[in-house]
This record gives structure tokens, C-alpha cells and sequence, in this order.
């Protein structure tokens, strides 16, 4: 927004000029080794390109019907590099990636995965957890864990592999997770974020160490020829956001 005159027309232009002509210089204290930033540049007009992406992420839903058909190796990493992106507390980045492939071992998981679902769906869900899933027809059958080319199981780090201390872990991940999701979206892969409780089995079948600890199982795959997914709305912006300009 341009700059309003403080006391005459002139005054108010000159201030503008000046703002244009003159980078802004941040007061910030300097890390000890910084590097210039370069920010990345859309070729967009911000409104536009926020929109664009809006639109993009808009069309991703949980999917829990896949296809077989295969997804490389290649993308896997590459999506996962983006979820490594990620911000984290003191730069710890605290997570770590397995993607398995392997049918026996997706055939563990999935195993894994339908015991605690049966516990789950059995006895430790409230009346009140079990109608809200209604809507979505899950039960404890979970093929899908065998069907979906890659598995991503995201662990949590406790601390570092050093033994050092990592800081909002549980932030840190989560917003991995979220590049993660959206990664696999713009790569025009479907996910599903589930999350058998407890996880432990994770860790035990694919050797993790006591650090990490199982935070969430991710298909990958690209969806179904007759995927269906439930007819849910998300809120309105207006019931999401409060600007207090």
C-alpha cells in the first residue's frame, strides 16, 4: 500500500520515492555465518500464485483405495527431500523417513496394524469416536497397507543420533508432514494419514532405534481406478481465520 502524506502531497511523494529507491535494512541480529537469502520468486503476483495453490491442495483428499501401479524410488525420495525442507527447532530436524517397498514387509505392517485397529474399533473407541467415523466407512480392515506401492512411516526423533537434545519435536514433524502431503499431491500421488495406536510394532518390524518413535504410516500410491472418497466439506474461511488488520 503506498504511504499517505504526512503534512503535503509533496512530502507524502518524496517519503514514497525514497521507499522505492532504498532496500528495506533489517535490525535483526546476524547468526554468525549468514548467507544471502534467495527468495524464490513465483513469476506470479502473490495473490495469484497463494490462489493457484489454494486450488491445488483443495483437490487432495485422504484416499483409502489404491492402485498397484507402480511408483519409483526416485519420487519417493524426492518427495521426502521436500518434507526434509521443513523448519524445526534449532534446525534439529527431527524425523526420519522409511519408505518400504517390500511385499513381506508391508504384509507385517499391515498385520501389525489391523491388530490394534481390531483393538481399536473392539473395545478402546467411545460411542461418540465411533459415530463420528461413520461418515467415512473405515473399519479394521486395512489392504490398502499391501495394495499402495510405498509405505512412508515418519518417526519421531527423541533426540538426536549423537544424543543430543531436539526441540518441538511434535511441531517440527508435524509441519514435515504437511510438505510431505502436499508433495505427494503436486506429484499426483494419493496419501492417507493413519494412524494405528499404538505404533510400536512400527519401530520393532523395521528396526528403528528407541529414538525415534513411530509418529505416522503414510500410503503412497496413485488412486484406484474406482476410488471413491467420502462427501465431506471443509469449513469456510471465515470459520478458520480471524485477521485483525
Amino acid at each position: 500500500m503506498q504511504p499517505q502524506p504526512t503534512g503535503s502531497a509533496g512530502i507524502g511523494r518524496g517519503y514514497a520515492a525514497r521507499l522505492r529507491a532504498e532496500p528495506e535494512v533489517s535490525t535483526v541480529a546476524l547468526p554468525p555465518n549468514p548467507i544471502p537469502y534467495r527468495p524464490f520468486r513465483p513469476g506470479l503476483d502473490a495473490t495469484v500464485a497463494s490462489e493457484r495453490f489454494y486450488r491445488t491442495m483443495n483437490a487432495r483428499r485422504s484416499v483409502r483405495m489404491f492402485s498397484d501401479r507402480p511408483v519409483s524410488e526416485e519420487t519417493i525420495r524426492w518427495i521426502c527431500a521436500a518434507a526434509g525442507t521443513a523448519p524445526s527447532g534449532a534446525n534439529k530436524q527431527p524425523w526420519r523417513f522409511v519408505a518400504v517397498s517390500n511385499p513381506a514387509l508391508k504384509r507385517q505392517i499391515r498385520e501389525g496394524a489391523e491388530h490394534e485397529e481390531r483393538e481399536f474399533y473392539g473395545r478402546k473407541a467411545g460411542d461418540e469416536w465411533l459415530t463420528d467415523l461413520i461418515p467415512f466407512g473405515t473399519d479394521e480392515k486395512k489392504d490398502f497397507l499391501e495394495i499402495a506401492p510405498w509405505l512412508i512411516v515418519v518417526f519421531k526423533m527423541m533426540k538426536t543420533d549423537e544424543g543430543g537434545q531436539v526441540y518441538y519435536a511434535n511441531e517440527s514433524v508435524g509441519i514435515a508432514v504437511g510438505l510431505l502431503l502436499a508433495a505427494a499431491h503436486h506429484a499426483g500421488l494419493a496419501t492417507l494419514t493413519h494412524t494405528p495406536s499404538p505404533m510400536k510394532f512400527l519401530g520393532e518390524i523395521l528396526g528403528r532405534p528407541d529414538h525415534e518413535r513411530p509418529y505416522l504410516l503414510i500410503p503412497v500410491g496413485y488412486p484406484a481406478a474406482d476410488c471413491v472418497v467420502p462427501d465431506i466439506k471443509r469449513k469456510p474461511l471465515d470459520e478458520i481465520l480471524v485477521v485483525r488488520a
